[in-house]
């Protein structure tokens, strides 16, 4: 084993315990959220027992912690992430005349979801309900487009920004000309 995987197992109990702490959790609550014994998750924080992967993610779940972060070593405050344009994930033609560029973490899905519109003229993107509770937030770079969110019906031009339900059906059309726009989906 290598030195700086031996020095995330060391910190592990350390981190699990401050997570749980953060929460304002008992052991007992830990343990019913986690389905993970009372008496394990104190000897996984004591150092005493090295969880298996399948422990670690009902803890990290429970304690709403990324599992990731929580064996991530060193400070990631000085890091950036690129992503190139040329490398950006595209979807063309879901809808009509209409191309998404993915700009969120996939790690995101289904949470929070950052994209980035074109829509030709007279295209449109056509939604189904999502998740309860979620919402889109839209705002016009350039051009006009008209959004609808169940019954309702607004138009916004370059530099507006709609906040809407997408948990009803819902659409972003272009109204003349192209768009481009930036659009965040959060689910609830």
């Amino acid at each position: 084993m290598t030195d700086n995987a031996n020095a995330i197992l060391t910190e592990l109990p350390a981190r699990l315990k401050a997570a749980r702490l953060d929460l304002g959790l008992s052991l007992e609550a830990v343990s019913k959220l986690s389905g993970v014994s009372r008496s394990m998750v104190s000897q996984i924080e004591r150092g005493e027992s090295s969880p298996t992967i399948a422990t670690l993610w009902n803890l990290t779940r429970a304690l709403q912690v990324d599992f990731a972060g929580l064996l991530d070593q060193g400070d990631t405050g000085g890091q950036i992430e690129i992503l190139r344009a040329a490398d950006v994930p595209t979807i063309n033609n879901l809808g009509m005349g209409c191309r998404i560029r993915i700009l969120s973490p996939p790690e995101e899905a289904g949470r929070h979801e950052v994209y980035e519109l074109d829509i030709n003229a007279g295209g449109e993107l056509d939604s189904q309900p999502h998740a309860r509770g979620a919402r889109e937030h839209l705002t016009v770079i350039e051009g006009t487009v008209e959004v609808s969110s169940g019954d309702m019906v607004e138009r916004l031009g370059s530099g507006d920004t709609a906040r809407y339900a997408a948990d009803v059906p819902h659409r972003i059309a272009s109204v003349s000309g192209p768009v481009r726009a930036f659009l965040v989906v959060q689910d609830a």
